[in-house]
């Protein structure tokens, strides 16, 4: 991998990483139509590593309260209805199912989940997924004519079932075009959660999920056309962009909906179609020198 290379994949991975567009994908299609070597999938872990440490400093004081307040109710009981510790609490267990999943599926998630053909359907699909999701937002939130508005749950009434299940639509995001935060915000708007905090949980339980995975694939750095320079570089770069990015998506939720990521996802799924039935793109792309 060139150090032009590192610089477009590591701008792409900060760009997208918090966008429910899937990072993963763009990483891969990227490769793909500029004709590089699929960077793999240890390369698109490390990489995370430098969005995470956004999160981490964007959202350090929520992360400094979860975590003195789940310290503390290690030894004291009443410190366990802490709304804080108990969010400690969500975030492990949410993250059970994406550990699980992830070991168990390390070798499909390395190999056939590449495909673009794979790739184009999820692209598609969790687009549809999260317009379905946002327009019972929308509704919920202004009412009608005929209907009610109804007030939506924030974090403050997550449960250990809405945690869990906040996991398991975290999960789908192991294959490439799901988008993590696509497939959790998806997850909460349907479970009647306000954008805002569906979001906000979502950058939080992907602490854990993506450290894990990004530590667990540092071994594989240096294997292949992947060198250690080029990924740090990238890993870098996707710090600086991805908190820019964090910062404006939180503001962006707060007064839109998701609807233009839904036509883009919609959009870049069709035309991948498209070209894969022209023979202009190959389903394999770039895998056989990956």
């Amino acid at each position: 991998m060139s150090w032009f290379e590192s610089f477009v994949l590591g701008l792409v991975q900060g760009l997208t990483e918090f966008l429910p567009i899937s990072s993963s994908a763009h990483l891969r299609l990227v490769a793909a139509f500029a004709g590089w070597k699929d960077p793999g999938a240890a390369f698109t872990a490390v990489t995370q590593i430098g969005t995470e440490a956004a999160v981490l400093i964007f959202f350090r004081k929520d992360i400094g309260r979860i975590l003195a307040a789940w310290f503390r109710s290690l030894h004291d009981r009443e410190a366990r209805s802490d709304h804080n510790a108990q969010m400690g609490w969500l975030v492990i267990v949410g993250s059970i199912p994406i550990g699980v999943l992830g070991l168990t599926f390390k070798d499909q998630i390395e190999g056939p989940f590449r495909d673009l053909r794979l790739i184009a359907s999820t692209l598609v699909g969790l687009g549809i997924v999260l317009g379905i999701a946002d327009r019972m937002a929308a509704r919920d939130t202004k009412g009608g004519r005929h209907r009610a508005r109804r007030e939506r749950k924030s974090l403050e009434q997550l449960t250990v079932r809405d945690g869990l299940l906040y996991g398991c639509a975290q999960a789908l995001a192991l294959v490439p075009g799901v988008s993590r935060s696509g497939a959790t915000i998806s997850g909460g708007l349907f479970m009647g959660y306000r954008r805002e905090a569906a979001a906000r949980y979502s950058f939080l339980l992907a602490i854990p999920a993506v450290l894990a995975s990004g530590l667990f694939e540092l071994k594989d750095i240096g294997e292949g056309h992947v060198s250690w320079g080029p990924t740090l570089f990238a890993t870098v770069l996707a710090f600086v962009v991805a908190y820019a990015v964090i910062a404006w998506f939180m503001r962006f939720i707060s007064t839109r909906s998701f609807m233009p990521f839904v036509i883009y996802r919609i959009l870049l799924g069709l035309a991948l179609f498209a070209l894969m039935a022209a023979g202009v793109l190959s389903p394999h792309a770039g895998e056989s020198v990956g």
